[in-house]
């Protein structure tokens, strides 16, 4: 008869045990961090609940409520039109300053280093640096702009034109973290791809479009998923510069309205309910992204 190497006593089984015990404090933070937090919260969002009294079961109510509300759709229509503008534009622009920092100079170090160190700045920082950069009469941006002969500079966040380009603006201030992604996928093209595309004839530009974006593509998907997601979730520097979303609304965003309704206005079943609104669109934009990945997302060896 064979011996069970998992029976009780056995080295196996005592290693086994130790596993689960060394794992049991993550396992305990899991279901008491995401998982109770995450079904408690649909629950929630089916009540009327301040944060600390269930006043009763309203059902659909508060997605009801959410739709009429005018606030609500404001956010909604704030976040989607910055969405649709600052990924595209950071996918753009942090492709080009990889390609920039990826050309083989003496000075490329310090190029890289100071690309990324915006990246090391926290949020709350950055939104009083660009507040104070951005005011319309003592910043550094609109001084320039007067003395290269613009006599009326935006208003920047007094304006409800300006507000969100200005917001678009501080959101290149910290694609560091996104370039690093994008050297490392620069970096991992083999160079054999770019010498047989030079004996084909090749210039420049078409290798740039016929090696460097298909091989790059992975990473693009790659950050347009993350983009959206952030994107969609922006919340500190608005909520910085303008905790009220002024001007008229236009810096409201809808994690800060999700914020608002949760912590001002003590609707915490209206706020669950914003939060699975948020993740189901979210999750809907990203399977769309990765359904559409088939056709434009390239792996090497394919």
């Amino acid at each position: 008869m064979i011996a069970n190497p998992k029976r009780r006593g056995s080295p196996e089984s005592r290693r086994a045990k130790f596993g689960y015990i060394f794992a049991a404090p993550w396992l305990i933070g899991l279901l008491a961090f995401y998982f109770y937090p995450l079904f408690s919260s649909i629950f929630f969002s089916l009540t009327d609940y301040n944060g600390v009294i269930i006043n009763g079961f309203v059902g659909l109510d508060n997605y009801m409520k959410l739709f009429a509300d005018n606030v609500f759709i404001i956010s909604i229509g704030n976040t989607l039109f910055y969405a649709v503008l600052v990924v595209p534009i950071s996918l753009v622009f942090g492709v080009s300053t990889a390609l920039l920092l990826n050309l083989p100079t003496k000075t490329q170090g310090i190029y890289r280093v100071i690309a990324f160190l915006p990246t090391l700045v926290p949020g709350v920082a950055t939104a009083l640096i660009w507040q104070w950069l951005l005011n319309s009469q003592l910043g550094l941006v609109n001084y320039w702009l007067y003395e290269l002969g613009i006599q009326k500079p935006p208003t920047w966040f007094g304006s409800p034109v300006w507000a969100k380009p200005a917001m678009m603006l501080i959101a290149q201030w910290g694609i560091g973290t996104t370039l690093l992604t994008y050297m490392a996928g620069l970096n991992d093209i083999p160079s054999q791809y770019y010498e047989a595309a030079k004996i084909d004839g090749a210039g420049v530009i078409r290798r740039f479009f016929n090696v460097t974006l298909p091989l790059l593509s992975p990473v693009i998907f790659f950050n347009l998923v993350m983009g959206i997601i952030g994107s969609m979730q922006m919340f500190v520097l608005p909520f910085m510069i303008s905790p009220d979303g002024t001007p008229a609304n236009t810096m409201m965003f809808y994690a800060m309205y999700l914020y608002r309704n949760a912590f001002s206005y003590l609707r915490m079943g209206m706020a669950s309910a914003m939060a699975w609104i948020m993740f189901v669109v979210i999750m809907g934009l990203t399977l769309l992204i990765y359904w559409s990945s088939g056709k434009w997302v390239h792996y090497m060896g394919e």
